[in-house]
């Protein structure tokens, strides 16, 4: 397919690392395999790559190829048109999730990312299900069922719930307890016995922060926090 400069440039607006490696790749051969998405990038769950791809607004065709070893496996390439601009459309079986959508959540909740509790520009938020699509299905109907992260949030879910034991089982129970899910509820990060509190230093406690490391260093930064929180407790 021969892409004109306005849709490359277009593609290129892209930036976000997953759908940025597969759209770039694409635009450089034509199209890209499971395979490669698994051995040369890293990607182990591939047909997450490509939603990250369609959820961006970019149609991904799906076929099958012979792998290396001639196995028959998929491969993606862009679809006509590229482009599907704000619509409520099925793709590969999943809704797209909706530009209304993030404006329902902003209005809610705030432009805040749900993990790191930490306020960013509107634009830079992305709508994820709570419970990974792969394990709850789509839930487009129910604003509750999904939550807005910053990209780095948004990449750590990712790769934390596919490393997750509960990626194969399937149990929606499971995740409805997870920090990932719903860190405003929980009982286990990811299947451990963990509480976690992610602490952001902003304007003047920067200082404290700077401080604190050179005075612990940074491996021992988080003892010592939990040695003034354990204090505190006993203090009080």
């Amino acid at each position: 397919m021969k892409l004109t400069k306005k849709t490359i440039e277009r593609l290129n607006s892209i930036t976000e690392k997953r759908p940025s490696t597969v759209i770039q790749h694409i635009i450089k051969h034509g199209f890209i395999t499971t395979e490669e998405l698994t051995n040369r990038y890293g990607y182990e769950h591939a047909p997450r790559a490509a939603r990250d791809v369609r959820e961006r607004g970019v149609n991904l065709e799906t076929y099958r190829v012979k792998s290396s070893d001639g196995r028959t496996i998929a491969a993606y390439r862009f679809g006509t048109p590229i482009f599907v601009d704000n619509k409520v459309s099925k793709v590969a079986g999943r809704t797209a999730l909706s530009q209304a959508l993030k404006k329902a959540l902003v209005d809610k909740y705030g432009a805040i990312c749900f993990v790191y509790l930490q306020p960013m520009e509107e634009r830079l938020l992305l709508i994820d299900h709570r419970i990974p699509y792969e394990i709850g299905g789509d839930k487009s109907d129910n604003i509750n069922c999904y939550m807005l992260l910053s990209p780095s949030a948004n990449r750590a879910k990712s790769w934390t719930c596919e490393h997750c034991p509960n990626w194969s089982v399937k149990d929606i129970k499971f995740c409805k307890k997870c920090f990932w899910a719903y860190p405003e509820n929980y009982t286990h990060i990811a299947g451990k016995e963990e509480r976690q509190i992610i602490i952001t230093f902003t304007d003047n406690e920067i200082d404290d922060f700077n401080q604190l490391i050179s005075l612990v260093g940074t491996r021992q930064a988080e003892n010592k926090i939990k040695e003034l929180i354990s204090e505190f407790i006993k203090n009080n």
